[in-house]
């Protein structure tokens, strides 16, 4: 099988997004939502900012070191990633106004610590175990996937149950983990998550993420598995990862994969 998907933001005609959850429940604009995370979560202005930069600088370095060659296709003249900012420092970011919410409304969120909205494609290849054995090529097995909602005025925590349930139906803690990619949509929103699963932010996307790379919807869910095949299985940075996403409306999505040979 394959699976994958597409997103083309830069040509997007709608002028308003679709509903992702009831309005009699909450249906809250992602970066608003993320904000009042953040602010409920205690993650600071001063943490976001410096993941921030941190993802830049990491995706940047990585970018100029070929590290992303062996997944990128190339399409027409780009070759390669074009937003991770080189130079993006804590104190750059400092001075970014909050986007979502004034600042004496408890706003944090700024544009540098949101996720670009990028145009971009992913796709993987699943096949069965006698496939895998009769190709003899090096791969990811699936150990567990799980899906799960939350509230949906707090999206971005979906990704927290939905982590959890997929390490225990593996058999696995978070310390077992060796490659963590959770979708970098906002910074205030991975570090909450990052604390609720109590796993240490500096493990997550240590090439960069998305708020570096960007987020092209229909594509991130796939990025995030080609990202774990290229540190796992091109890299061999050990032996088992996690993918992680939450979903506008309250939803989580996530992946636990062991290298295989």
């Amino acid at each position: 099988m394959l699976a994958g998907g597409v997103e083309s933001a830069s040509t997007s005609t709608r002028p308003e997004r679709a509903a992702f959850a009831p309005a009699s429940l909450g249906d809250p604009d992602m970066g608003f939502a993320a904000d009042v995370l953040a602010e409920k979560a205690g993650v600071s202005r001063e943490r976001q900012d410096a993941y921030a930069a941190r993802s830049h600088a990491l995706a940047a370095a990585t970018r100029d070191a070929g590290g992303f060659d062996d997944e990128v296709v190339p399409v027409g003249d780009v070759r390669r990633d074009e937003r991770p900012r080189t130079g993006l420092t804590v104190d750059r970011l400092a001075r970014l106004r909050p986007a979502f919410r004034p600042a004496v409304e408890g706003g944090t969120v700024t544009a540098g610590s949101s996720c670009g909205v990028n145009d971009g494609a992913a796709a993987v290849t699943v096949v069965d175990a006698d496939t895998h054995r009769r190709l003899g090529v090096p791969g990811l097995r699936v150990l567990a996937t799980a899906t799960a909602g939350v509230d949906p005025n707090l999206p971005g925590l979906g990704l927290v149950p939905a982590a959890e349930q997929a390490l225990d139906l593996a058999g696995l803690r978070v310390g077992d983990l060796d490659v963590v990619e959770l979708n970098e949509a906002f910074a205030g929103q991975v570090l909450a998550c990052c604390d609720a699963l109590c796993l240490d932010p500096s493990r997550v996307c240590v090439e960069g993420g998305a708020l570096a790379l960007g987020h092209p919807w229909g594509a991130s869910g796939a990025v995030l598995l080609v990202r774990l095949f290229s540190q796992l299985v091109r890299a061999g940075r050990g032996r088992y990862g996690l993918a992680a996403i939450a979903v506008g409306g309250g939803q989580g999505v996530a992946m636990v994969v062991e290298r295989c040979r």
